[in-house]
């Protein structure tokens, strides 16, 4: 985490530091299909970025859990989207592409939210 945050202490803005913890937790818990592992690896970078650059701290801790329970619910290889279709009895990749739009929705909005968060506090 110190490391990233000395890498990014000459061109990231503290006020992008949550809105940019939020995406790439979201890219990685969609990737890995996991919100536990993105918390783990994200806290330990959020954190120390958040330190070094002054950004909102519970902010920042805010974006990687949110980016994390993002990516997690929209993954097809989650273990929560995958046990909720076959709970439902459907077809996996209809209840994915079913859930997309509104998760897409709710995760856009919430980006905007941490833009201007990371701007006002």
């Amino acid at each position: 985490g110190i490391y990233i945050a000395e890498i990014t202490k000459g061109w990231l803005s503290p006020s992008f530091v949550p809105f940019t913890i939020f995406v790439v937790a979201c890219v990685i818990a969609f990737s890995t299909g996991t919100s536990w592992g993105t918390f783990a690896i994200m806290i330990a970078i959020g954190v120390p970025m958040a330190q070094t650059l002054d950004a909102n701290l519970y902010l920042t801790i805010a974006a990687a859990l949110g980016g994390g329970v993002f990516g997690d619910h929209c993954s097809p290889i989650s273990d929560t989207t995958i046990i909720a279709s076959m709970a439902s009895a459907c077809d996996h990749i209809d209840h994915v592409k079913t859930q997309l739009p509104y998760s897409l929705t709710a995760g856009g909005i919430t980006a905007v939210i941490y833009l201007v968060l990371g701007v006002l506090l």
